[in-house]
């Protein structure tokens, strides 16, 4: 008799987790970046533990000087992407990541130019990338904030210029995890397995496009893990 409850508890153990797992694919796989294309000046490369590193490539602001503090901004602030090479449209994504004290990253949904200006990339390497909005992923599609510490107005977990996330949920120089359910009308984001944020985004925007990882500066750095999705029809 033991032996039986034994095994149907197993059983329905079994099926629990299986039930719980159904549908979730990687989006990364833990061994290179099949399935994803670096944007702009950056280098992204995986540990032998599945952990995705990013960081940036340090190229000269300028060959001449002094430098106008315009033009160091201008160089400073200029963002590069890792990008799936494919598009998504309704899905639930889980990731894991890790940055620095003082921080900042992010997650872009939805986003059809696939950081083409923000990386400053001229229209005539990817014309098919170029329109009439020349702005950042964030103002195109969406930017899920990755950000260390509260003190700003859009903390970690924030739908950008949307949803300003709930503070004290990031855990400063430790892993945390992110969960956003992306439909089309209605984005959620939890953070460490808390509602942070959900908004119903702008109607005018796109409803698929590409999934993007953020290096925010010039002197962002960046750690991704156990990143994978599921996709809803």
């Amino acid at each position: 008799m033991r032996r039986l409850n034994f095994s149907c508890t197993f059983l329905l153990f079994a099926v629990a987790a299986t039930a719980a797992d159904a549908g979730w694919k990687p989006l990364f796989n833990a061994k290179n970046l099949d399935g994803w294309e670096p944007r702009g000046e950056c280098a992204w490369a995986v540990m032998p533990e599945g952990v995705l590193v990013g960081q940036r490539i340090h190229t000269k602001p300028t060959e001449t000087w002094p430098l106008e503090q315009k033009d160091y901004n201008k160089w400073l602030y200029r963002q590069a992407w890792l990008y799936t090479t494919r598009d998504f449209g309704q899905f639930d994504l889980h990731l894991e990541y890790w940055i620095p004290k003082g921080g900042n990253s992010g997650v872009s949904l939805r986003d059809h130019s696939r950081a083409h200006y923000a990386i400053g990339e001229p229209d005539s390497v990817h014309p098919e990338l170029a329109g009439p909005l020349k702005s950042t992923p964030a103002h195109i599609g969406y930017e899920i904030q990755i950000l260390d510490g509260d003190s700003d107005k859009y903390p970690s977990g924030s739908i950008y210029t949307f949803v300003a996330a709930k503070r004290g949920v990031h855990r400063p120089g430790a892993w945390n995890t992110m969960d956003i359910e992306v439909r089309d009308n209605m984005i959620r984001v939890r953070l460490n397995g808390e509602l942070v944020a959900e908004g119903p985004g702008d109607p005018a925007r796109p409803k698929n496009g590409p999934i993007g990882l953020q290096l925010h500066d010039q002197f962002t750095f960046a750690l991704f893990r156990n990143i994978r999705i599921r996709e809803v029809h």
